[in-house]
């Protein structure tokens, strides 16, 4: 098939993306008209080189855009930005995640946050959005607490799960057992990054207490007791394969492990992690993984659907987007 055949098609293919950070995602242009920095500045403090060191070299990258994000017109204005760029690409269905902690420096509430975001996410009825607050790694109980709590009060009100997000290989799950344990009595579902910079034991603990879904889980593919373990409990893999490369988590993209994966069944979809920070668009993520593996249009179309199906969403809300994806 052509190359301008595969770009026509995959523009054209509704999509669904399910590991997006909001504060990674601000586009260079927004972030300039917000800073007052040229654009060519704004990459500069936004764009990770195509290969950092790690992860915590690649997490860098965040501390601009943070700043930007600490009223409530900017948060609002950039969580449009975002679904507008979304929307743009025939984008369906999207969770956004966010940490409300680390937007509090302008006095604002866990509250005001959300709720600001969330007029954002609303304003484009092409798309329909949820929002997955951040537990971070490496920050203190009370924090992470607090979001469990604004969590559970904006559960199915625009928030639709929790994340534990962070360098997983400085500060592993065991730490936050307790957490996880608290969230499931709230009745909050969860999804948690593991197997991204860490092993896949990490993959298997995050399982084991209770996440539905892996933020990454690559390194998941060392362990076969692991992969049996994802399939029995129909676990779905968000894998971000330009951020995977980026962050040192694989060599390469000949060595990135998503093929192997989706051949052995593993339920999985594409998403971008980042799209400013990793500079690349859903679109061209997909097509950069088509020019390295063998995958056709139904995989793509196959993915998506795997992806609703362990969307954190009601029966009924999955089946009228699996319609959508079906036309």
């Amino acid at each position: 098939m052509k190359v301008n055949q595969i770009i026509e098609q995959i523009e054209k293919l509704k999509k669904v993306e399910l590991h997006l950070h909001l504060d990674g995602s601000i586009s260079t242009e927004l972030a300039s008209k917000l800073s007052g920095l040229s654009v060519d500045e704004v990459k500069k403090k936004m764009i990770a080189k195509d290969k950092c060191e790690n992860l915590s070299e690649y997490l860098t990258k965040f501390d601009f855009p943070i700043g930007l994000m600490q009223t409530k017109e900017n948060l609002t204005l950039i969580a449009k930005d975002l679904v507008d760029k979304l929307a743009s690409q025939e984008v369906i269905y999207a969770e956004i995640r966010f940490a409300p902690m680390f937007h509090t420096k302008g006095c604002l509430t866990y509250e005001e946050i959300i709720e600001a975001v969330l007029e954002g996410l609303k304003s484009n009825s092409k798309i329909k959005t949820n929002l997955i607050l951040c537990m971070m790694r490496g920050m203190n109980k009370e924090a992470n607490l607090k979001t469990i709590e604004v969590a559970k009060k904006y559960l199915n009100k625009g928030v639709c799960a929790i994340d534990l997000a962070g360098a997983e290989d400085k500060y592993p799950i065991d730490n936050y057992l307790e957490l996880f344990k608290i969230a499931h009595q709230k009745g909050i579902p969860f999804t948690i990054h593991a197997g991204e910079n860490g092993s896949a034991e990490e993959v298997k603990k995050a399982i084991q207490v209770g996440a539905t879904r892996i933020g990454h889980g690559i390194h998941s593919i060392e362990d076969e007791k692991v992969l049996n373990l994802i399939k029995t409990k129909n676990i779905l893999l968000e894998i971000c394969p330009t951020s995977n490369v980026q962050t040192n988590a694989v060599k390469d993209y000949n060595n990135h492990p998503i093929y192997k994966l989706y051949q052995l069944g593993i339920p999985l979809n594409i998403n971008t992690d980042n799209s400013t920070v990793s500079n690349i668009s859903l679109n061209e993520e997909y097509l950069k993984v088509s020019s390295y593996f063998n995958f056709t249009l139904s995989d793509y179309q196959k993915m998506n659907l795997y992806a609703i199906n362990s969307a954190f969403l009601s029966k009924e809300e999955k089946e009228e987007i699996m319609k959508k994806l079906s036309n």
